[in-house]
């Protein structure tokens, strides 16, 4: 009797080990899991928080402009000047579609007569291109901007000589070609296009007046003093 019941108990070891040993995996795979779970929603939750923190550092980088409000862009010209809305003049800068050519000279001729030849203003005009170009593209763009500038600078001259101003016009003209959207996108988001807009700097470049359409010769002469 004791001989079998000893033969029984060693015959039901080996399961027992078995089945703890089954029990011991599935709680590692418990554990495993929850830690898993643990992780991932961790995980999902930074991600979640990295997500809202850019968009929403995008959405303010790119916010509407507001008047009162100092602003330092710089831009450098077809000529290669480097420019600033907050180097001592007072700005007048257009923004500008390729197809707002006439918008931007009504801008320019609405300009008052004591602004002629005035080192302290200046007038900054970024042409802004809806898609990409080539090496090639650009060079032959350029060109033809080139050309703009100079049929401008005659108009200006003209004006010039009208009011004694002996200066060379087209010294006062600043164009800036923006083939890949890095002036605009100081001024406005990426997504609205080619948006016209005029704005006034004062000398420290806070913004003193804005338009997204041509303002009239009144409302620049009660900015431009």
């Amino acid at each position: 009797m004791s001989r079998k019941c000893k033969s029984s108990e060693s015959s039901n070891g080996p399961s027992e080990k078995s089945s703890d040993a089954e029990r011991t995996k599935g709680c590692q795979r418990t554990t495993s899991s929850a830690i898993c779970l643990l992780v991932n929603v961790r995980a999902l939750q930074f991600f979640f928080v990295a997500a809202t923190s850019w968009c929403l550092g995008d959405a303010l980088a790119h916010a509407s402009l507001s008047s009162g409000v100092t602003y330092s862009f710089n831009f450098t010209d077809i000529d290669g000047k480097k420019l600033s809305t907050a180097e001592g003049h007072i700005t007048l800068l257009v923004l500008a579609g390729t197809a707002d050519g006439e918008k931007a000279r009504a801008v320019g001729e609405g300009v008052p007569d004591h602004c002629l030849g005035n080192a302290d203003y200046k007038m900054i005009t970024i042409i802004r291109f809806a898609r990409s170009h080539t090496a090639v593209g650009r060079r032959i763009a350029t060109v033809f901007i080139r050309h703009r500038i100079n049929t401008a600078a005659k108009r200006l001259q003209a004006r010039y000589d009208g009011q004694k101003i002996v200066r060379d016009a087209r010294e006062d003209i600043f164009v800036v070609p923006d083939f890949d959207g890095t002036a605009s996108s100081q001024l406005v988001e990426q997504s609205k296009g080619t948006e016209f807009q005029v704005l006034v700097f004062a000398r420290d470049g806070k913004l003193l007046a804005q338009w997204t359409d041509v303002p009239s010769p009144k409302q620049l002469a009660d900015v431009l003093k």
